[in-house]
């Protein structure tokens, strides 16, 4: 049995170098399409976990066609909602180092409740005498929820792009003096 502990006091925000929201959705059935948003700013507060990441900064470049088509209104709709968003309710990091959460992310402006496990580890001192922390968290949602129903049958049956999508947090927090 592990024991909960009291999530960390203080402020921790995230180093944008080592930090990434990434996803993974079944792509024709067979394979896991993976991609990630790279522009995140992520932030721990006295146990209040909050991020946010611009759908511009998604890893789909080429062809132009394809970035174009999940940046548009099919997709992330960045015109009108250029983020995607997350703040916890509940956070867990227990002993052990098994994280859990419960929180409300948002996509297209549509707000759903979310929960996320994963780890975590530290906090421990830089090189520059600064603590550290680092949370990987993972997440199943189902993408029509969130208004991105667009898909395309195959000939033989079922679509080409499924609807449970996992989301991968990984985050190195620094602590804020």
């Amino acid at each position: 049995m592990t024991t909960a502990t009291t999530p960390l006091a203080g402020r921790y925000v995230a180093d944008p170098i080592h930090s990434s929201f990434g996803f993974a959705v079944k792509h024709m059935g067979v394979n896991t399409f993976r991609g990630t948003l790279s522009d995140v700013d992520v932030s721990l507060t006295d146990g209040v976990l909050e991020g946010r990441a611009k759908a511009e900064s998604i890893s789909i470049n080429n062809p132009p066609e394809f970035r174009a088509h999940v940046l548009g209104e099919d997709f992330f709709d960045v015109a009108n909602h250029p983020e995607v968003a997350f703040r916890s309710t509940e956070l867990d990091l227990a002993d052990d180092g098994t994280a859990s959460l419960e929180g409300e992310l948002t996509i297209r402006g549509i707000t759903r409740p979310v929960v996320a496990t994963g780890t975590w580890t530290g906090p421990a001192e830089n090189p520059m005498g600064v603590q550290v922390l680092a949370l990987e968290l993972s997440a199943d949602i189902d993408r029509t929820e969130y208004g991105i129903t667009w898909n395309m049958p195959l000939p033989k049956g079922g679509n080409i792009l499924g609807e449970r999508v996992t989301l991968n947090v990984h985050a190195e927090l620094q602590e804020q003096a």
